[in-house]
């Protein structure tokens, strides 16, 4: 095939094929490490390129995102902790303000309260439907592995 990139030549089709299942978890290893890092929200009133931050508030023992760039707490979306253990938390609540509802901005919360618990080595109590939601969403994450049952 004259002029054809390389990866669209007959030859290398037929040895890549074969390799595909291997690629396809390569990719999805790769996914499953980089979207923890950042969630992207696309809908409105939010632009496609806005990155939320969720802010850990440890003092308070929650984490925080405000969608709507204000810093009110009635325009923050919480999700709420408590220590139960030396090493051991209780994942009690969402609370997502109703205008930035079904934006992925509870599950960015979720996403992070996760994070942390791989990242401090601990065990979690799942209080809130969501969270328990979102864990069972994720398989490939492997956070089912922090909740004690």
């Amino acid at each position: 095939m004259f002029g054809a990139p390389y990866w669209m030549s007959r030859d290398h089709y037929t040895v890549s094929r074969f390799n595909l299942p291997f690629v396809y978890k390569m990719a999805l290893n790769v996914l499953a490490r980089i979207a923890p890092m950042t969630l992207r929200v696309t809908s409105s009133p939010l632009s496609s390129s806005s990155r939320l931050k969720v802010n850990h508030d440890r003092p308070n023992r929650r984490f925080t995102v405000t969608p709507g760039g204000g810093s009110g707490l009635h325009e923050c979306a919480v999700l709420q902790y408590r220590f139960t253990g030396d090493r051991e938390v209780d994942l009690m609540s969402t609370y997502v303000p109703e205008a930035f509802r079904s934006r992925g901005v509870a599950a960015l919360l979720s996403q992070a309260a996760m994070e942390f618990l791989l990242e401090e080595n601990l065990k979690a109590r799942v209080s809130c439907w969501y969270i328990k939601k979102y864990i069972e969403d994720n398989p490939l994450h492997r956070y089912k592995d922090l909740v004690i049952t």
